[in-house]
Order: C-alpha cells, then sequence, then structure tokens
C-alpha cells in the first residue's frame, strides 16, 4: 500500500470500494483520453495501475477546461471524492473497474512530447525500446518484470537473514586473474601502466571471507565478463552469491533448496521438499546436456557396443579413437519425406555433426536405412531393442568426439522436443547436476582447463588423477537447473593450499605465475582455514524464467544490447585526450 505522500494519498490501483465517498488525491501518467459528446474520461496511471477521472461541464467547468487540455503521457494530479460508476459501465478488467472520482481540482505537473513509440505495442523493435528505455520502463509487462525482481531479492534477503548469513560488499576494482571469461581491465592513473580488473565474481574475497570467520556470507553481487553476448548474458550482470564454512555439498544443496522454495512460491509454485539429483555423466548420456530439459523424453541412447561387434568401419574407427554413438528415436515419424530429413540433416551439420545416420521402421515392420548394409540381422535388431523403436518410427544417431556427438544430440533432442509439441510450457522442472568433471582439453589453448572455476576441490576419490588422468577427475560441483537452464552453480572448495597448488600446475601455471596471480591467496591458506562450499544463482535469468520472458535484458532496468552498447546513454564513448593523457594511454586503433 502507498505511504500518503503531501502530493497524493493514493496509488492509482489502490484505491477500493470502500474509499466510496472519501476524498483522496492521486498523480500519475495520462494512459488514455476518451471525449464521449462533452464528457471526457481520463485513465491516470502510476506504478499501482489505473484509475478513471471522468469530468462533466456542467458540474465543474473550470476542471473541464483543464481535461481538454489533457494528452497522452502528461502528468497530472488530481483530487475528488471517490463514487460508484453506473453498473453498465463496470471494466471487469481493471480492480478500480467499478469506481471512478470526477475531480473538484485538476493539476498539469507535466506535458509530454510526442512519444517515440506507443506503450504496450508489440512491434516496437528493441532497439528503440533501448534507446528510450526510460519510456519503456512506463509499460506494464517492463515494470512487472521489475516488480518480481523486486520481490525475488527481498525475499532472498529475508531468507538468508532468518539463516544467519551476512552480507558483505566485496571489491569492485580487483587484480585480474584467470577465471575463464576475459576481464574488463580499469587503468589506474595514480600507477601508471598498470590495471584494476573488475571482477567477473567475488570468488576469491568470499574465500576470503571464510578464512577471515564470517562463516556464511552472501552478497547481491555485480559481475563482469567481456564476452560475446546472447540473451541470457550480459556485460555486467548480477549474481545472488554465497558461501558457507564448516559445511559439504549436501549443506548447500538444503540451503539452497530452501532459498528457491520460498523464490518460486512468489509465482505460486510449490517446489518439491527434495530436488531430482543426476550425475553430470548420466545428464549428458541420457540428455546430451549438463543443464537438461527434463519435461519431455526423447532420451539418448548409447549403441557403441553393438557397432563396435559390426562392420560399420567409418563408424568403429571413430571409436576406437574415443568417440561415442548416441542415438535418438522420434515417435512416429516415418512419414517424413526425404525433404524433411534431409533438412534435419542439414540442422544436424550445422550444430557440428559431420553426418547424421538415421534408421526408418516402416508401419510393416522392416526397416530401411544405407546403414543397414553394415549389420547383421542379430546387430539391427539389438538397435531397435536398446532405441525401443516400433512400426513409423526413425531413429537418428550420431558418431563423433563426445563433445560434438552431445552437443549435436542434445540440441536435436530440444529441437524435436519443441517442433513435436512435447514440452510442457507450464510445468517447472528443477533438479540438481552433480559430479562434474574437474577439467577439459581446451583445443584453443592446448591445455587443460577448469570446468567450474580453479578453486573447485577435486573429488577425494580422483585427487591423484590430476597428474595422471585429468580427462577423468571428478570435481565436488553442483548446478541447479530450471527447465533446462542453469539457475546457479557452485563447489565445495579448495581449503589447503597444497591441492590448490596442484590444481594450478594441473592448469598448466608454473609456480612462478601461481605465485604471481594467486600468492595472496594461498598464503591464505596458511593461516588455519574452515572447510567451506558456495554457490552462485544469476539472479536475472531466475527472474527472466519466472517472469517467462525470453531475454535477461527484460528484467534489468537499464540493460546494454547484444553488442554490448548502452543505446540510451551512447556508452562506450570516446576518451578526451585530456583523459588518457591523464591515464598514461595512447590509442593505437581509430575511433568513430
Amino acid at each position: 500500500m502507498l505511504t500518503a505522500t503531501s502530493m497524493k494519498t493514493h496509488g492509482c490501483g489502490e484505491i477500493t470500494k470502500n474509499e466510496i465517498g472519501s476524498e483522496v488525491t492521486i498523480a500519475g501518467w495520462v494512459s488514455a483520453v476518451r471525449d464521449l459528446g462533452g464528457i471526457i474520461f481520463v485513465e491516470v496511471r502510476d506504478k499501482s495501475g489505473l484509475f478513471q477521472l471522468v469530468s462533466d461541464p456542467s458540474k465543474n467547468p473550470e476542471v473541464y477546461d483543464v481535461f481538454q487540455k489533457l494528452r497522452d503521457e502528461f502528468v497530472i494530479k488530481a483530487t475528488g471524492k471517490v463514487t460508484l460508476r453506473p453498473e453498465e459501465t463496470f471494466n471487469d478488467k481493471l480492480p478500480t473497474g467499478e469506481i471512478e472520482i470526477y475531480p473538484v481540482s485538476l493539476e498539469i505537473l507535466s506535458t509530454s512530447a510526442v512519444m517515440p513509440f506507443p506503450l504496450n505495442a508489440e512491434d516496437v523493435s528493441e532497439d528503440v525500446r533501448l534507446k528510450y528505455r526510460y519510456l519503456d520502463l512506463r509499460q506494464e509487462k517492463v515494470l512487472n518484470c521489475l516488480k518480481l525482481r523486486h520481490q525475488i531479492v527481498k525475499t532472498i534477503r529475508k531468507y538468508l537473514d532468518e539463516h544467519n548469513f551476512m552480507e558483505v560488499e566485496t571489491p569492485v576494482l580487483i587484480k585480474t586473474t584467470p577465471e575463464g571469461a576475459r576481464d574488463y581491465l580499469v587503468p589506474s592513473r595514480v600507477q601508471p601502466g598498470k590495471f584494476y580488473a573488475l571482477p567477473q565474481s567475488p570468488q576469491i574475497f568470499k574465500q576470503l571471507l571464510m578464512v577471515g570467520g564470517i562463516e556464511r556470507y552472501y552478497q547481491i553481487a555485480k559481475c563482469f565478463r567481456d564476452e560475446d553476448l546472447r540473451a541470457d548474458r550480459q556485460p555486467e550482470f548480477t549474481q545472488v552469491d554465497m558461501e558457507m564454512s564448516f559445511v559439504e555439498q549436501q549443506d548447500i544443496i538444503n540451503m539452497v533448496e530452501g532459498l528457491l522454495k520460498e523464490v518460486f512460491r512468489i509465482v505460486g509454485y510449490e517446489t518439491p521438499d527434495k530436488l531430482p539429483v543426476m550425475t553430470y555423466q548420466e545428464a549428458m548420456d541420457k540428455y546430451g546436456s549438463d543443464r537438461p530439459d527434463v519435461r519431455f523424453g526423447l532420451e539418448l541412447f548409447d549403441i557403441g557396443d553393438i557397432i563396435m561387434e559390426s562392420n560399420f568401419e567409418i563408424v568403429k574407427d571413430n571409436l576406437k579413437k574415443g568417440g561415442i554413438v548416441r542415438g535418438i528415436k522420434i515417435p512416429n515419424a516415418a512419414h517424413y519425406s526425404r525433404k524433411e530429413i534431409d533438412d534435419i540433416t542439414k540442422l544436424a551439420i550445422s550444430y557440428g555433426a559431420k553426418a547424421l545416420a538415421n534408421i526408418i521402421y516402416l508401419d510393416d515392420g522392416t526397416a530401411k536405412s544405407p546403414v543397414l548394409k553394415f549389420l547383421t540381422e542379430e546387430q539391427a535388431a539389438a538397435i531397435k531393442e536398446r532405441a525401443g523403436a516400433k512400426a513409423g518410427d526413425i531413429i537418428f544417431f550420431v558418431a563423433d568426439k563426445p563433445k560434438v556427438t552431445y552437443d549435436v544430440m542434445g540440441r536435436l533432442r530440444l529441437w524435436f522436443g519443441d517442433k513435436l509439441g512435447l514440452i510442457d510450457k507450464n510445468a517447472h522442472a528443477l533438479l540438481w547436476i552433480v559430479d562434474f568433471p574437474m577439467f577439459e582439453y581446451s583445443e584453443e589453448d592446448n591445455r587443460y582447463v577448469s570446468v567450474h572455476h580453479p578453486f573447485t576441490m577435486p573429488n577425494k576419490e580422483d585427487i591423484d588423477k590430476m597428474e595422471t588422468d585429468p580427462a577423468h577427475c571428478r570435481s565436488i560441483a553442483y548446478d541447479i537447473v530450471y527447465n533446462g537452464n542453469e539457475l546457479g552453480g557452485g563447489s565445495v572448495r579448495i581449503h589447503d593450499g597444497e591441492i590448490q597448488k596442484r590444481v594450478f600446475k594441473a592448469l598448466g601455471l608454473s609456480d612462478e605465475e601461481t605465485q604471481e596471480k594467486f600468492g595472496f591467496m594461498i598464503n591464505a591458506f596458511r593461516y588455519g582455514t574452515p572447510p567451506h562450499a558456495g554457490l552462485a544463482l544469476g539472479l536475472d535469468r531466475v527472474v527472466a524464467l519466472l517472469a517467462k520472458t525470453n531475454s535477461i535484458r527484460d528484467v534489468i532496468a537499464f540493460p546494454k544490447n547484444s553488442n554490448a552498447k548502452c543505446l540510451m546513454t551512447d556508452a562506450p564513448a570516446v576518451a578526451t585526450e585530456e583523459q588518457l593523457r591523464e591515464l598514461h594511454l595512447r590509442l593505437t586503433v581509430k575511433t568513430n
């Protein structure tokens, strides 16, 4: 409920029939003006909703004169008694649709130029909306997203406060450290030639807070990553960051499940008391993704062992080199035309596949496929049984490196799920993914890199694999997934300096590089470090998914576009020569 101010007593959407006969004052924007043969109706809007004002020239000529001057988006203030509308004019679509005011006074607080786009129109380009974001914020759908974000943040703070967490701010100007993405750098004026970095996350500092004895920390933290953008990325984004001492993986899971229960309750969804848990390898094998959408079936299946017994030499050679085969069964798809199958094959190739094989099971029960010539009847029957295929189905399969095969088949699965209408858009599928690999090999860097980050604790059973078999070293890491989207992730952290050094060595960092980049952290671990673990939720993504919008830009007050540009302020902008001189910088590229 609005707290009364000197300028208005009620929000436009908060007046009820209980106020009939009472004098109220409202203020807001003119949303619509309708002149019906002398009597003028005006809808006035603020963040709480809409309310109708009416003026009859025979009742109050002075107020009527002001009504005649009103245009869309003028800011006005009106005072009058609340009255019941005639029953035939009730508006069931508005909470205030049964009441109205004949103002005894009306003041124009501010006029408006013609709007560059109509509010609540569906066909306005995003670039126009972002250029005039301050006007876009007036739209109901945008305002509702920000209201939801506020409710979620308020709920998170309340929950964590009740569970004895302390909110602590960490620095924004930090030392650049390798955390996976590209850093934003900030030149230092007072230390020429040196740079700060904007934090990709508060990772190092929250671990040092655990060393400092804080025990339970959280922060609604701004993070920065200089990477290519997409719908769910922004150069600056917000995390719900948390860390706990003297805990294990299950303690974090329990805490986050309780938090999400409160957050999801805001949109009317009661989460289960215990969420399903799936290993990383199971997720990849069944769904081709470490953030599987489990709202529908079409699970992948493995036929590598059957192929190895066949004469399908080109696939066998791939398997011998460490490749895998994964297939997917599409029910009742034998009627697909040759063109449709070719289009699906082209789609798989666009995802990275070299080829997409298929077996069609005709209505009479016979199988049709060029690959059958490489298989015995028993092998063909074994594939059909493995796939659970029957007459009228098609199976598609890919053989390649694990990364390529999983990615292609996982994306094909989602494509078929959408094409066949198998995804329940009203479902809420939350689950945990655990036992992530500790490392993955980067072809680009020609070395192993961290799957999560270099401060993740390796599985105790696999610690010695860091040197001997890093590809099969598991970590104590976990992600929370919702409807095929990663909401957040975390891990049990390394609290032993010697293990941390071994991880850095496995990542290709020399002792000198480790000391230069992380010496302060290694040194801190020498002074009694508690076991600790944590997790970060992507706040923007959580809000966007619960608001059922496709882009996190819709839930950020002033977002950048897909080129990391603020169209409203025209940032980033050119620095002056004087600014560059003060920073001891000289540009070697031309700027527009």
